[in-house]
């Protein structure tokens, strides 16, 4: 399955000891659908080498293949959504509201010389 959007959290690394050796996960939010009034978000996971390999930061816009599983654990049931393939999508289209606009950057134009014929105090 694929999916693009903008990433919205990076939460925090986790990583332990298993019986096949050291493993890390990190897990990530995006926003898909990102110019709808109800934009709709996904976690998903990074395993092992791919965390460095994928080096995924916030903001990023990405198109994301990944796998869904499902687990049971003590009588409940939980989804597993772990990239396998992660790639920069610089076809999302991007809110306006996403950006600072370049003008608020700029200096303020400098004050106009007084007009003579006005009344007014400035």
């Amino acid at each position: 399955m694929e999916v693009k959007g903008k990433v919205i959290a990076v939460l925090p690394l986790v990583s332990g000891e298993g019986r096949n050796g050291t493993w890390k996960r990190q897990e990530y939010v995006i926003e898909h659908d990102p110019n709808t009034q109800y934009p709709r978000k996904m976690k998903f996971d990074v395993w092992g080498d791919k965390v460095d390999q994928f080096n995924i930061q916030e903001g990023q816009l990405l198109r994301i293949n990944f796998d869904i599983d499902c687990h049971e654990y003590q009588g409940r049931w939980y989804n597993v959504i772990r990239a396998w393939k992660v790639e920069p999508d610089d076809s999302l289209p991007v809110k306006e509201s996403d950006f600072t606009p370049i003008d608020s950057f700029a200096p303020p134009p400098p004050s106009s010389p007084i007009d003579e014929g006005s009344d007014l105090p400035f």
